[in-house]
């Protein structure tokens, strides 16, 4: 099952790119690049190759006329690549930003679409890929038939929930699919033996982006969320005809803060090692011996194992013990609440309307909702997506783009294979391992080379509430059906169409799928500094997840173990320390300051991925052109190739988005995966000639060379 809960052992993510929000999943699509390319190892065609088509952007792949050449590039490099961008863009109305990644969304929902309408208007057979993608499509459309229903769809779990009467009912309603409850059990990549697959446990069950939404009492707006809050909760229960809403929501929002008390923090969850508690059941039994495991694991279908994953061990013990403290009747609440939240774009227009006042207007500033038959191509795109994706992938992206990118990320591999051996601060035997663990990355490009098999779930044109419970329970058959099933490495984790990349540290695996492989990302038909600097930097920085703070901590093959020498992994921590020290002093928003600690991982990961693409992109000039780049608009190629780099990161925010953002998302907001970056390249410096009279320039000294 690919798309299911990943919980530790998540892929880490490129992302800019994944906006958190509710009712506007941006889990989309990109761009048509079917034009013929040049030589295969090229990687863009720029000085060296004619190009038999132009590029997308501009005369060589970089929209010139988004910078603001007023701003001098060492005092503000962000705002001197996009200035004039930023001027010109405004964040539409149903986003909650916007910038590279949407533009490539947008353009792919629109071919999404056309393959939608394309498939529904055939007469498919039952069962038939059509026929699935244009009868959810159909059923998402049919607004009549939602309102129709009206709370009929949901009368069956209603009634089960107004039934518990005991806290054995409460940890049996843990089990349920249906419901979000403090306490998950799902199956994961087992990070000991990675060819296998183990139950994992793990902290959940908070409504609001994260622990310090419900404990930070400092924050004016903080407090305004919870008190928002209150006023969801209640809405949904009197929409659902429940009375009391009012003392229901105060209960639920006060059991969720004593929830967010036992949570590990987002820190804490980024150490792998930390994490790693394979406990059998006697030893879990143990710890929380209040708590029926045995049930809720039979339940929830896992049965009884050799082991479990029991993830952040002193939360789970801590929540354990409140499922007996809490009295009965809150716990109903709590999952009556949870289970009209999570379903509510589910059913009619009010209750999907206050989801998207809470989610997306409150907490993310969004202006109104995206229009609905956009809506519907990400309701197909996320439950169906590889359908769609193996039409996309026929129409929109060639095998000529895939093998060139091939070449891409071996060149990125190969220059940093040359870093690795030439490391002043690692010592030889931990260099060896390293080595061998870049030797064992393996890249997925572009789409699966098996297609995910929805045959089996029925979907019906007039029943989109059974449509997606049934893909729900589909997904969760496959997931329990990975439990006695050797892991497959290389198995995709969404749609070929997503506008994404990742690392997978439990396989040692890079993914680029089709989606994010266009302008201004790549475009076999730009100049290779283009490439180098977008699409190269991106590559770098997912092979840098797995030699970051996190990734460092699985070998070759993807299991959990330590590879380090004592010495090495001393030194590694003072460096990533200035790093953390560095962005820790970053203030996006007056008061707001970006975490280091937090974002270390995809830091490490941008700043080892642009020198890496920085090395690889002078490794094609060699080999093409005797080392030599030609001037393009007064720019040289080290200039376009950090342009390439800040053109990427373009993006605006809403300010309740950046805010959310800072606490919950574990990348650094775009101005400073540009201006956070470049000024610990010596290469940056020399191409815009940054003196120490600019406000950007770090001393040498204090330049952070990590990788």
């Amino acid at each position: 099952m690919k798309y299911w809960l990943m919980g530790g052992v998540s892929a880490l993510i490129l992302a800019g790119c994944s906006p958190t929000e509710t009712d506007n999943a941006d889990t989309a699509v990109g761009t048509d690049t079917n034009v013929e390319t040049a030589d295969i190892g090229s990687a863009g065609t720029g000085q060296q190759d004619m190009a038999v088509a132009a590029p997308e952007i501009g005369e060589w792949g970089f929209d010139l006329t988004g910078m603001d050449r007023s701003v001098d590039p060492g005092d503000d490099f962000y705002r001197y690549a996009n200035g004039g961008w930023l001027d010109r863009t405004a964040i539409p109305s149903d986003r909650s930003n916007y910038g590279m990644f949407h533009v490539l969304i947008d353009r792919g929902e629109e071919q999404i679409l056309q393959i939608i309408t394309d498939v529904s208007e055939m007469d498919a057979p039952e069962g038939s890929v059509e026929q699935q993608v244009g009868d959810l499509y159909a059923s998402w459309m049919d607004a009549d038939a939602i309102e129709a229903r009206g709370l009929e769809p949901i009368q069956p779990w209603l009634a089960d929930l107004a039934a518990i009467e005991t806290h054995a009912d409460v940890i049996e309603a843990f089990a349920t699919l249906q419901y979000d409850t403090p306490i998950a059990v799902f199956v994961g990549t087992d990070v000991n033996s990675p060819r296998t697959r183990i139950p994992y446990v793990v902290q959940s069950g908070l409504s609001l982006p994260d622990r310090d939404y419900y404990l930070d009492t400092e924050s004016e707006q903080m407090a305004e969320v919870r008190t928002a809050f209150l006023g969801y909760i209640e809405t949904l229960f009197t929409l659902a005809g429940i009375e009391n809403g009012s003392s229901r929501a105060q209960d639920i929002l006060d059991l969720e803060t004593r929830i967010a008390e036992a949570h590990y923090t987002r820190e804490q969850n980024r150490d792998p090692v930390a994490l790693n508690n394979e406990l059998t059941i006697e030893e879990i039994e143990a710890l929380a011996p209040d708590f029926d495991w045995r049930g809720l694991f039979e339940a929830r279908g896992v049965g009884i194992r050799d082991g479990y994953q029991f993830r952040q061990e002193g939360a789970l013990v801590e929540l354990a013990a409140l499922v007996g403290d809490v009295p009965v009747e809150t716990w109903r609440d709590y999952l009556t609440f949870h289970f009209l939240s999570d379903y509510a774009g589910r059913l009619t227009a009010d209750f999907d309307a206050a989801q998207f006042d809470f989610y997306s207007r409150t907490l993310n500033g969004i202006e109104e909702q995206r229009p609905r038959h956009l809506r519907g191509v990400n309701v197909v795109n996320g439950n169906l997506g590889e359908a769609v994706g193996q039409i996309y992938v026929e129409r929109h992206f060639p095998q000529s783009s895939k093998d060139q990118m091939d070449d891409l990320v071996q060149n990125l591999i190969d220059a940093f294979a040359i870093r690795l051996e030439n490391l002043d601060w690692m010592d030889d035997e931990t260099r060896a391992q390293a080595l061998v663990k870049l030797e064992g990355f393996l890249p997925r490009i572009g789409y699966p080379e098996e297609w995910e098999d929805y045959s089996s779930i029925e979907i019906r044109a007039d029943d989109y509430f059974g449509n997606m419970m049934r893909i729900d329970q589909w997904q969760w058959d496959e997931n329990l059906a990975d439990l006695d099933r050797p892991v497959e490495r290389g198995e995709w984790s969404y749609p070929p169409q997503t506008v994404n990349a990742s690392y997978r540290p439990t396989e040692n695996l890079i993914f680029f799928p089709a989606g994010i492989l266009q302008a201004p990302f790549f475009d076999p038909n730009a100049d290779a500094a283009i490439n180098y600097g977008a699409i190269g930097g991106v590559i770098g920085h997912e092979i840098g997840h797995g030699f970051d703070d996190s990734g460092r901590n699985y070998d070759a093959v993807g299991a959990q173990m330590s590879w380090w020498t004592e010495d090495s992994d001393t030194r590694f921590r003072e460096l990533t320390d200035e790093l953390v020290a560095q962005f820790d002093g970053f203030s996006p928003l007056e008061g707001v300051n970006v975490n280091g600690r937090f974002t270390l991982g995809e830091n490490i990961g941008d700043l080892g991925g642009l020198q890496m693409a920085y090395d690889a992109y002078h490794r094609h000039l060699d080999a093409c052109c005797d080392g030599e780049a030609p001037v393009l608009n007064g720019l040289t190629g080290d200039q376009r190739f950090f342009l390439a780099w800040a053109q990427v990161w373009r993006r605006h925010y809403r300010e309740n988005n950046l805010r959310q953002r800072i606490v919950s998302d574990p990348h650094s907001p775009s101005e400073y995966r540009t201006n956070g970056i470049v000024r610990n390249l010596d290469a940056w410096y020399a191409a815009f000639d940054v003196t120490e009279d600019d406000q950007l320039y770090l001393p040498p000294e204090d330049r952070v060379k990590v990788w």
